[in-house]
């Protein structure tokens, strides 16, 4: 009932229920992973500190009550706390990947990269990530993974060049989209990967369709990236232009499939930024394209002193057959 959607329905019987068994565990928490679907991280918050002022050793509840302190309140202090004990107790529901990943990731944003790593390396162990750099959930496993691509291994080389031969144009109307009034501008990253700094983003394309209300401001732009399905058609990518502010730090992490590669034009470049990208660092050039996978870990130094733009570039990993583009699910 709860995978179909109706989760409206599925909470007010799971409610019922409750009234009559109010002390049956199970169902707490299956109300509390109702929230979760439901994308109400404050009620399932509640539901399971509610089971963990009851039963504070429930495996269950510490692990989604850290999951929702990490997720909903950047709280990575008290997530990692809570999604370690819950990992351990080894209880039914418990060794999802999310929450090995979500740990990890807690745990390196508190500087305790070594502990991180221990916790990818037994996930790689149980086969939930690829390795312990490339964690990403949503995969086709048979795919060339590597960090970092030439634009001939990509196979899009042609149209990577015309981005290039172009890059005047993309830099110009990326420059102007910058004056832009904050309604219509370029909106703040909001996944919390920012550790300190100001860096912000202009979508045109996302999960395979154009945003034709902001394209209209970046037409050229635009048309070029329609005239190559593999970018304008990617469900699990994006097409943005990508302000950074001097002195930005952005924290290690990975994007969510790989089943897609990252391409950046350098539009206006600073001294003093960096990629890191598992072990391989690189840097942009104004009018020069780099790829690579982010389902990698990367991480971002903008050391400078003036904004940096660049033009990311979202494709279908050049591996995936035609009936997989079609059929693979957006993300």
């Amino acid at each position: 009932m709860k995978f179909r959607g109706f989760f409206g329905k599925a909470l007010r019987v799971q409610q019922r229920l409750l009234q009559r068994f109010p002390e049956d565990i199970a169902l707490r928490n299956n109300m509390g992973v109702t929230y979760l679907l439901m994308n109400q991280g404050s009620a399932a918050k509640e539901v399971f500190e509610a089971v963990l002022q009851q039963w504070p050793d429930d495996g269950f509840a510490q692990v989604h009550y850290g999951f929702v302190l990490k997720t909903t309140y950047n709280n990575v202090t008290g997530g990692a706390y809570y999604m370690q004990k819950g990992i351990a107790s080894m209880a039914e529901g418990t060794q999802d990947e999310r929450f090995f990943f979500h740990l990890g990731d807690a745990l390196q944003r508190q500087g305790k990269v070594e502990e991180a790593y221990k916790i990818y390396d037994e996930a790689v162990e149980r086969g939930m990530f690829l390795n312990r750099y490339q964690r990403s959930l949503y995969n086709v496993d048979r795919l060339t993974s590597q960090p970092l691509w030439t634009l001939e291994q990509t196979t899009y080389q042609v149209f990577f060049r015309k981005l290039e031969e172009n890059w005047e144009v993309i830099r110009n109307e990326g420059v102007a989209l910058l004056g832009l009034p904050v309604q219509d501008g370029f909106r703040p990253e909001a996944e919390n990967l920012r550790d300190i700094g100001d860096w912000k983003q202009y979508e045109l394309f996302t999960k395979g369709r154009k945003i034709s209300a902001n394209c209209v401001k970046a037409p050229r732009t635009c048309s070029l990236i329609e005239q190559f399905p593999a970018a304008a058609g990617c469900k699990r990518g994006q097409v943005k232009f990508s302000v950074m502010q001097p002195h930005t730090h952005v924290h290690a992490h990975t994007g969510p499939t790989n089943c897609r590669l990252r391409a950046h034009l350098g539009l206006v470049v600073p001294k003093g930024v960096l990629l890191k990208v598992a072990e391989e660092t690189v840097t942009w050039e104004e009018g020069k394209i780099f790829v690579f996978d982010d389902s990698w870990e990367h991480e971002v130094w903008h050391e400078g002193d003036s904004l940096r733009l660049v033009l990311i570039v979202d494709v279908w990993h050049p591996e995936l057959t035609e009936h997989e583009r079609k059929t693979l699910s957006p993300i």
